[in-house]
């Protein structure tokens, strides 16, 4: 098992980058890839890596999160980013992990690996415990603004499969992310995609609305892309939010008898909210695996990300999807379009 990881992007880059990738390497025990300026990333890892599966690839460029994503992937091929994804693309690794530019990562992965035969769109899919007992897959968290309802099928299909073989759950249920429970709600995105669902053959458990997504009624909640990373931003700004209130001691009042539990069930909120817990996102529908990491990632989350680049690896979730039939459903299928 060897995962890439690209140590030049990033707000926290290259220390908490390169920080993260060795806690990663001595604790799952895996090989990791550096892709940077070699000078720097030699003189990081000098004192840390002894007995560790390490290995330092030069790049000389760096995407920055202020240029043209598009523009910057073309003209700067050895960048960290799409050296990286190459060593992908050419069975060198397992995996690739990314803290810096979305659209870069992105743009670079759909040129180089390509999309998975059938796949329309590539889909970014986030794990999310804010139940810690029933996780859930959000897809797709950002990469799709705009999709119609074949889209948003093929998502549930990967959806299913990913959660399938990383959760170990034989049949997951699939929901419809809506604004209401019945099957005429919503927006007629939601109406047309929700027939389609409903026949496909998944475990489609319905429309689920926002207040529920703790509740643990789904496995793999599906959406557009413009809706799931406002989803996403927002558990992402309570968890700010919560951190901020807890640091300056308002969220409980002081002096209560059982300080213990309240210490622990503040951690147990912090910690589901806490989007370095997760790492990272998983870019689905390519041929290949690719982990997008927050830009404020530091070495907790990096490490998280190469795990979940390792859980992908060692599930073979790529190959799996692969499998799938993506066929455009009957036309017929796609229900009533009245409003």
């Amino acid at each position: 098992m060897n995962i890439v990881v690209d140590a030049m992007g990033g707000d926290f880059a290259p220390h908490e980058i390169v920080k993260g990738a060795l806690k990663a390497a001595q604790e799952y025990k895996i090989g990791i890839t550096l892709v940077g300026k070699k000078e720097i990333l030699h003189l990081l890892t000098a004192k840390h890596k002894k007995g560790l599966d390490i290995t330092i690839v030069d790049s000389p460029d760096v995407i920055g999160d202020e240029e043209n994503p598009i523009e910057a992937a073309a003209k700067k091929p050895n960048a960290s980013i799409p050296m990286g994804i190459r060593l992908v693309k050419d069975g060198k690794a397992d995996g690739f992990v990314s803290a810096g530019s979305t659209g870069a990562v992105f743009f670079s992965s759909y040129m180089i690996l390509g999309k998975i035969e059938g796949v329309d769109r590539p889909a970014i899919a986030t794990i999310i415990h804010l139940n810690p007992t029933s996780p859930f897959l959000l897809i797709d968290c950002g990469a799709n603004p705009n999709c119609k309802p074949k889209h948003l099928l093929q998502f549930a299909q990967m959806g299913n499969v990913y959660v399938r073989e990383v959760f170990s759950l034989k049949s997951p249920r699939i929901a419809l992310l809506n604004n209401g429970e019945e099957e005429k709600k919503g927006n007629q995105l939601s109406k047309d995609t929700y027939p389609i669902l409903k026949n496909s053959g998944l475990n489609f458990v319905g429309n689920l609305e926002a207040q529920f997504l703790s509740r643990g009624k789904a496995d793999v909640i599906v959406t557009d892309g413009f809706t799931g990373n406002v989803v996403l931003k927002t558990i992402e700004g309570l968890g700010d939010a919560f951190l901020y209130l807890r640091n300056i001691g308002q969220i409980f009042a002081r002096g209560e008898s059982n300080t213990d539990t309240n210490e622990e069930n503040r951690s147990s909120i912090w910690k589901r909210l806490d989007f370095q817990e997760a790492g990272g996102a998983s870019l689905v529908g390519l041929n290949g695996n690719v982990i997008i990491s927050h830009g404020r990632s530091q070495a907790k989350a990096i490490k998280n990300a190469i795990a979940t680049a390792k859980r992908a690896a060692e599930h073979n979730v790529v190959e799996l999807i692969k499998k799938v039939d993506f066929s455009e459903p009957a036309e017929a299928s796609t229900g009533n379009s009245e409003s």
